[in-house]
């Protein structure tokens, strides 16, 4: 196959996507040029988002006492991962992780539960602390709870909630084989729920489960015919005790093909470098900054990322910017002043928590 990279980039930049067909020779062909690639990518990203980077903070509000059988998560019911579980915290010391994160310059407060989702007691206080979240930060709270029915999703958009997370994963045809206590249909309905009720969505992916080429341009295909504005693509590193492992298959290069093709498919949408970047984009984490335009920093779900100043300093080698909010200090940023609190190491083990991993 000849592919013409100004045609990909006039298409996305058009609203349009490759073809199918095309889509899987971007990930697989050997003839590839990949800096071709990088630049039509980067034709979009700089059409909708300028050189900004935005910031996301997860903070793992609950750990662990999980029922579901999701492999890739170490908080899964049957993994044996060593994490530290405990309950939802305190509302204090949420208060005070979503301001550490204001003021290392992010865009967006992530708070994450582990389980099968809340019910409703539970969504009304989780209600509450958006509400004050919202009241006391500059920031946008983006939500990760598990399942969530027509019900809980009105009463979170009344908290105003800004966006609800629920990644795909992975593509229908693979779902069973990294998760049995719930389906594909039960994710999608989540987000179908949190769209009708004016909660923004987010949804994603991890690459490196055992899933072929085509599962991957299914997902980015599915997102696309979703509108989803905020996708977050994960690179798996195994975790130690958890039935997913490494399949071998990620290689800086093809995680760097895959941002690029979710930048193509998707041309409007928030591209986020997420778990298991550093690892795997490794040193071509730059270069993804030209289809990506967001990412994570200091750490995520049980395991450990780049500091803040690290990934600043990676943003403005790169020749971007963080977008920040009014409580940002860039000098602060640039001289390392900002450690968040509650970051991904709730792993007991630290050889293992020394690698990032994707939302686990």
């Amino acid at each position: 196959m000849t592919i013409d990279y100004h045609q990909l980039a006039d298409r996305a930049l058009e609203g349009g996507a490759p073809s199918r067909e095309e889509a899987a020779w971007l990930l697989d062909a050997k003839d590839v040029e990949l800096l071709r690639l990088v630049d039509a990518a980067y034709q979009p990203r700089r059409k909708h988002f300028g050189r900004k980077v935005m910031v996301h903070v997860l903070n793992n509000v609950q750990n662990g006492l999980c029922p579901e059988d999701c492999g890739y998560c170490s908080q899964n019911r049957d993994s044996g991962a060593a994490i530290r579980q405990y309950p939802m915290k305190d509302e204090q010391e949420i208060f005070a992780e979503a301001e550490a994160a204001a003021r290392a310059g992010a865009s967006r407060y992530c708070m994450v539960l582990s389980g099968r989702g809340p019910n409703l007691a539970y969504t009304r206080r989780l209600a509450e602390v958006i509400a004050e979240v919202k009241r006391r930060f500059p920031v946008e709270v983006c939500l990760s709870a598990g399942l969530v029915d027509d019900e809980k999703a009105k009463i979170l958009a009344e908290a105003g909630l800004d966006r609800l997370n629920h990644n795909l994963n992975t593509s229908e045809r693979h779902y069973p084989e990294i998760c049995s206590t719930h389906s594909y249909a039960d994710r999608l309905a989540t987000l179908e729920a949190a769209r009708r009720n004016g909660i923004e969505t987010c949804s994603g992916l991890i690459m490196g489960m055992g899933e072929q080429t085509a599962d991957l341009v299914d997902v980015a295909f599915q997102l696309r015919e979703l509108e989803v504005p905020s996708i977050p693509l994960n690179f798996l590193i195994p975790i130690e005790g958890n039935q997913v492992t490494e399949d071998g298959s990620l290689t800086p290069e093809r995680c760097l093909r895959a941002v690029c093709l979710m930048r193509l498919v998707n041309p409007a949408a928030e591209i986020r470098i997420a778990g298991g970047r550093e690892g795997n984009l490794r040193s071509l984490q730059p270069l993804a900054l030209y289809a990506a335009n967001s990412l994570f920093v200091e750490g995520y779900l049980t395991t450990r990322g780049d500091a803040a100043r690290d990934t600043y300093e990676m943003i403005r080698d790169a020749g971007f910017e963080v977008e920040g909010n009014p409580l940002y200090d860039a000098d602060d940023a640039r001289h390392g002043a900002f450690r968040i609190p509650g970051g991904g190491d709730q792993l007991l083990k630290p050889e293992i928590a020394a690698d990032p991993v994707a939302g686990q």
